[in-house]
């Protein structure tokens, strides 16, 4: 397990998701400014964290947590209904916006 939050490696899951921190800040149902003090290792992901930014970035868990650094159980993956589905509706929201960015540039 990773001793501090390894912020390149999951700055490059966002950009590979096509993602923002306040992506994932909307999915964790917090502020940007507590995703600033989890990505200078400030603050420690909990184990509903940790499943959530899982099913939201495509990767296991163990990888979330490990990357974290995180000392609090990983989440079961079979359990993860919820965060799956905050990570498609956040999907959805994105896909619509975007698309209601190229109405109005139509």
């Amino acid at each position: 397990m990773a001793l501090f939050f390894d912020a390149d490696w999951f700055n490059a899951r966002l950009a590979a998701s096509y993602l923002t921190r306040s992506d994932l800040a909307r999915a964790l149902a917090i502020g940007d400014e507590e995703i600033a003090e989890i990505w200078k290792d400030q603050r420690e992901l909990s184990a509903r964290d940790v499943g959530t930014i899982a099913v939201l970035l495509g990767v296991a868990p163990e990888d979330i947590a490990e990357h974290a650094g995180v000392s609090t159980p990983v989440p079961r993956t079979d359990n993860n209904q919820l965060a799956d589905i905050i990570a498609r509706l956040e999907r959805v929201e994105r896909e619509l916006a975007e698309l209601k960015t190229k109405l109005r540039l139509s």
